[in-house]
């Protein structure tokens, strides 16, 4: 009888832990600074993350993890040994910034036009040819001066056709949500500014080359070569782009990162210029209340790019922030307001993939605010790895939970 009641114990033991997620959570700091180092990419197996602006990560996994993989521009990619399973104990990541020197071939600064042309030609050789799906965690937050008034966040399924040839199937779909607003009436916008879950799909410059990537863009900028940097200890080229003419719409500033062995385009840093309100307004406002005058201020885009164990370069991780006033007609005062969206992607599978249907998909215009639930779900992630929030947006959560 005890014998038999030992080995039913140790059947639910096992079991218990079968079922708990292995659990791996650190920060990452500059070694040299010990500051936190915001936007690393962390990396295990077949799965990923990327840290807050506290440095701050958690990886989840059924399997348990033997080794993380932390990488960030311009530092060198660090390997961390973990153990222990379903949980270890936080992590503190030190990653070591580099300098590096480029091969004997030098890319001049007369070349920089040269050499982004060459990696577009690479486009087909160094990204997907086939369909995939992406599953990606997606966070919003506004804030009214230095307030939040507005968290939403879910896990969104993400189609991605052949990077060889055009193909508008490229959608994404809400598998799961939640949201939270202020319910002070006076902290209520609905303005409705460009991004969204949608963002990888419009802004992923390598799949879409009408965006910037086409000679005809591209001659309305003036191309130079930056110092050298490294993404996951592999060296890249930098090119910085800066407006050479006056259009009818808005051009932007920024760098693009290209890998020095493969021509991969692996990152762009890109701010819209904001020397005519009017333009800018064009490319950042989808929508706004009648009676609202928008003024902005600030739109900044930041796609990330990462090298995958079959060689390929798939998108990672993108992000959007806006910052712009609004003013009511018969208010003396603008009131300032920071609006900010980011995208990571955790996992990918080529297997078996169909793409999303039209009437599943999340379209440009809609909110994403409007398709998801309440907050208030202590059990809303259980597995799915996440971008964890800053500790102050985790405290802003709490006092907004509070008022209701």
């Amino acid at each position: 009888m005890k014998r038999g009641v030992l080995i039913l114990l140790s059947v639910l033991l096992v079991s218990a832990v079968m079922a708990q997620k292995a659990v791996v959570s650190g920060t990452v700091v500059n070694h040299a600074t010990g500051q936190p180092v915001a936007g690393a990419n962390v990396k295990a197996e077949g799965i990923s993350v990327v840290t807050n602006a506290d440095g701050y990560f958690v990886l989840k996994s059924e399997q348990p993890m033997s080794r993380i993989v932390v990488s960030h521009v311009g530092y060198r990619t660090k390997q961390s040994v973990v153990g222990g399973f379903p949980a270890n104990s936080p992590l503190t990541i030190k990653l070591e910034p580099t300098s590096i020197q480029l091969n004997e071939v030098v890319v001049m600064a007369d070349n920089a036009r040269d050499l982004v042309m060459r990696a577009i030609s690479k486009i087909p050789n160094n990204y997907s040819q086939q369909p995939e799906l992406y599953r990606c965690f997606y966070r919003e937050t506004a804030m009214k001066r230095q307030h939040h008034i507005c968290v939403a966040e879910g896990v969104v399924d993400m189609y991605k056709s052949s990077y060889g040839h055009r193909d508008y199937r490229d959608r994404v779909a809400i598998y799961k949500g939640r949201r939270l607003l202020s319910p002070k009436v006076s902290d209520t916008l609905g303005v409705k500014v460009l991004g969204g879950p949608v963002s990888p799909i419009q802004l992923d410059i390598v799949k879409k080359t009408d965006f910037l990537l086409n000679s005809e863009d591209l001659d309305h900028y003036n191309l130079k070569m930056e110092a050298p940097t490294t993404i996951g200890d592999r060296r890249q080229y930098v090119v910085n782009i800066t407006p050479r003419v006056q259009l009818p719409y808005a051009l932007y500033y920024g760098k693009l990162y290209i890998d020095e062995e493969s021509l991969a385009f692996t990152r762009a840093e890109l701010e819209l210029d904001m020397s005519d309100r009017q333009k800018a307004t064009e490319v950042m406002l989808v929508r706004k209340p009648l009676g609202v005058r928008f003024r902005p201020k600030e739109m900044s885009l930041l796609v990330d790019y990462r090298q995958d164990a079959d060689g390929l370069t798939r998108i990672s991780y993108i992000r959007t922030m806006f910052r712009f006033n609004c003013d009511w007609k018969r208010r003396l005062f603008a009131t300032a307001f920071t609006a900010c969206c980011e995208m990571v992607v955790t996992n990918t599978t080529n297997q078996d993939v169909q793409p999303i249907r039209g009437r599943e998909s999340f379209d440009q215009r809609d909110a994403f605010f409007d398709k998801v639930d309440y907050f208030r779900d202590p059990d809303f992630w259980r597995d799915y790895n996440i971008i964890e929030p800053t500790e102050s947006l985790d405290k802003a959560i709490h006092r907004l939970l509070k008022r209701y």
